[in-house]
C-alpha cells in the first residue's frame, strides 16, 4: 500500500436528540492510501453514509481528525474549506434525486465550476462535453433534462459532477445500489477506469459485499459506529476474523443453490445508537461473545500487515479454529 491521501484518526459524530445524543459514527480510525479504493460495507444504521459526509464536513464532527494530505480539515474554516472542496468530492446514492430536475445537465455538471469561478462560459461547455464523454455520453447530453435518461446513465452524469472539479478524493455512496446489475457492472468497471486515468482515491461505501470484493483493494467494516476489521480485500474475504465479517460474508448469494456452504444467522436486529451495548457493541447479536465481550471497548488486533481485527477474543476463537 502506498501513503494515505486521507488518515481518519478517532472521528466521532454525535446527533443531540430530545432523548440523549445518538451515537452515529463512535471513534473510527483508519488510512485510506493513496489512489486505492477503499470499500466500507456493514448493515443499513453502521454510520457509513454519516463517515463519508464527516469526512468531507457536509456533516460537522464532534471529535477526532481527518487528516487530507497531511492537512487536519477538521480545523479548517468555512474559507479554507472551499478551496479543499474542489479536491474532494461525492457520488450520491440515488441518481434520481441527486440531480436538480429543473436544470438541464450542462448546467448540473458545470455548478462546482462555476461557483468556483473556472473558465469562461464557452470553456464550461467544451468542459462539460468532454467530461460526458469521458463517462459513456453524448457531448449533446448536456441539453436534456435528468428525466430524459435511464437510470444508469443518471448515475454516470453524477459521476461526471464529481469529477469537473478534478478532484484527487471521491466518496462513492452506494453509487450502484439502486442500478441493475448489468448496469452496475458498466458503473463499477467505469470507475476502475478513472481510477486508473485519474489516480483517484475513493470511498466506496456499499452494503454488497461482492461489488466490493471486485472493485476495492482495501475494505472496513462497520458495526453501529465502530470499525470492527480492517484489512486487504483478499485477505478479509479468505480469513475474515471478527464473527461479524464472517455473518456478513456468509450471507453472499453463491450461483450453487445446492453448495454446501456454513451459514451464521444473526440473531435480533442491530441496537439503537441511542443506546449501544458496553463493550464490544456487536456482543449481543454475536453467537461467539463471552462475560469478556461486555467490559471495555476492544483494541485493535494486528493479524498480518493491514489486517486488524476489534475482538476480545481473537486469540481464543482463532486457537478454537
Amino acid at each position: 500500500m502506498s501513503e494515505p491521501l486521507l488518515s481518519i484518526r478517532n472521528l466521532s459524530k454525535r446527533f443531540e436528540t430530545p432523548r440523549g445524543p445518538v451515537h452515529a459514527v463512535n471513534d473510527v480510525s483508519f488510512d485510506i492510501p493513496r489512489g486505492s479504493i477503499t470499500g466500507l460495507v456493514g448493515e443499513s444504521g453502521s454510520g457509513k453514509t454519516t463517515l463519508g459526509r464527516t469526512l468531507l464536513r457536509l456533516v460537522e464532527p464532534s471529535e477526532g481528525q481527518t487528516l487530507f494530505a497531511g492537512e487536519d480539515l477538521n480545523v479548517k474554516n468555512p474559507a479554507q474549506m472551499r478551496d479543499i472542496r474542489r479536491r474532494m468530492q461525492i457520488i450520491f446514492q440515488d441518481p434520481v434525486s441527486s440531480l436538480n430536475p429543473r436544470l438541464k445537465v450542462g448546467a448540473i455538471i458545470a455548478e462546482g465550476l462555476v461557483a468556483h469561478g473556472i473558465g469562461s462560459s464557452k470553456e464550461r461547455r467544451d468542459r462539460v462535453a468532454a467530461l460526458l464523454e469521458e463517462v459513456g455520453l453524448r457531448a449533446d447530453h448536456m441539453d436534456r433534462f435528468p428525466h430524459e435518461f435511464s437510470g444508469g446513465q443518471r448515475q454516470r452524469i453524477g459521476i461526471a459532477r464529481a469529477l469537473a472539479l478534478e478532484p484527487e478524493f471521491i466518496v462513492a455512496d452506494e453509487s450502484v445500489s439502486a442500478l441493475d446489475v448489468s448496469i452496475q457492472a458498466q458503473v463499477l468497471n467505469l470507475l476502475l477506469e478513472l481510477r486508473e486515468k485519474r489516480n483517484l482515491t475513493m470511498l466506496f461505501i456499499a452494503h454488497d459485499l461482492s461489488v466490493v470484493e471486485y472493485l476495492c483493494d482495501q475494505i472496513v467494516v462497520m458495526y453501529l459506529g465502530k470499525v470492527v476489521e480492517i484489512g486487504p480485500s483478499r485477505r478479509l474475504y479468505t480469513s475474515p476474523s471478527h464473527p461479524y465479517t464472517q455473518a456478513l460474508l456468509s450471507a453472499i448469494p453463491v450461483a450453487d443453490p445446492g453448495a454446501a456452504r456454513a451459514r451464521t444467522i444473526l440473531r435480533g436486529d442491530i441496537p439503537s445508537p441511542l443506546s449501544p451495548p458496553s463493550g464490544c457493541v456487536f456482543r449481543t447479536r454475536c453467537p461467539k461473545a463471552a462475560e469478556v465481550c461486555a467490559t471495555g471497548v476492544p483494541d485493535p488486533v494486528q493479524l498480518s500487515p493491514g489486517h486488524q481485527s476489534y475482538c476480545k477474543r481473537i486469540e481464543a476463537l482463532h486457537e478454537a479454529v
